[in-house]
């Protein structure tokens, strides 16, 4: 089971970003994918720097793969898009359809990212004939509904693409052409200032009866909870899960990292860092099914440095 360093989903600045991926070069990670999937105005690194960093992270031996956006609205998008692909020395993660039609247009293989909506074989099939080779499940998509697909698809004789599943992080629940950081601030959102990068790890979102609930970050809106399944790691092997996708946070995630790489060779379950998802079980996000045993009393997720 291969570990992967999934997207940034925030908006660090420029120093701090490349600071943080001279580190993975050390890390155990085997993939990483770079590039911004959230917002096109958030440009402290271009496409050149995004791929220099490619570069630099596969010569290190890690396997790179390019991120593009879950929300493309415009032809200047599109044309950031068109150099991701053409560039042809990486595998693409494809967040929106647009991407996918471009990459099977220039015969490049892609790996399908959590927001192209897969919900039956069918339509992996049609993915696959496109170009692509790995599966990423929606956060929503539980291991129920993954079986069940997975089942299907090869039952109909095809060989089933690499399944990642999302083990680590803040799951994004939303995109949306408007920016929620820009409408929590009261700026418009083409006079934002690129105030997103203030919050490293997200603008937290609190109930009216001071309960945190939600992050805002751009036009994403993501759950407050730091997604954990570690300590469903044998329920993932016997899925045929081939790669866990962690999700980068502002401090403490080397740790994590380290956390799945010891629990990956390991024949025991570790200890839940973060927090359980439901969705995993077939339930609401937020809450952990009574009839899904969980190994370890769930502590709250972590902020900082362990």
């Amino acid at each position: 089971m291969k570990l992967s360093l999934g997207p940034l989903q925030y908006f660090w600045p420029r120093e701090r970003t490349l600071a943080f991926y001279r580190q993975v070069v050390d890390w155990p990670v085997d993939i990483v994918y770079l590039g911004e999937t959230v917002c096109s105005k958030r440009r402290e690194l271009r496409t050149t720097d995004w791929l220099a960093l490619a570069e630099e992270l596969a010569a290190s031996g890690k396997e790179v793969v390019l991120s593009t956006l879950a929300l493309i609205e415009a032809e200047s998008e599109l044309s950031v898009l068109d150099r991701q692909i053409s560039h042809g020395g990486f595998w693409i993660e494809a967040n929106d359809l647009s991407a996918v039609q471009l990459c099977r247009a220039k015969g490049r293989p892609f790996v399908a990212g959590p927001t192209l909506n897969v919900y039956n074989h069918h339509a992996l099939k049609l993915l696959v004939e496109d170009g692509l080779r790995r599966w990423v499940p929606g956060v929503e998509q539980g291991q129920t509904l993954i079986q069940s697909l997975r089942d299907a698809y090869v039952l109909a004789g095809h060989p089933m693409p690499e399944l990642e599943v999302i083990a680590w992080g803040r799951l994004p629940l939303a995109f949306s052409a408007r920016c929620f950081t820009a409408r929590a601030l009261d700026v418009p959102k083409d006079q934002c200032g690129f105030r997103c990068i203030d919050y490293p790890d997200g603008l937290p979102l609190a109930t009216r009866e001071g309960q945190p609930f939600l992050r805002i970050n751009g036009i994403s809106v993501q759950g407050e909870d730091i997604t954990d399944l570690g300590p469903e790691l044998p329920v993932l092997r016997a899925l045929g899960v081939d790669i866990l996708r962690l999700y980068p946070q502002a401090d403490g995630m080397e740790a994590v990292v380290r956390h799945f790489d010891a629990a990956r060779r390991s024949t025991q379950p570790p200890a839940r860092l973060g927090q359980p998802n439901g969705y995993w079980h077939g339930g609401p996000g937020m809450r952990l099914p009574a009839c899904a045993t969980d190994p370890q009393r769930p502590t709250p997720a972590p902020t900082g440095p362990f």
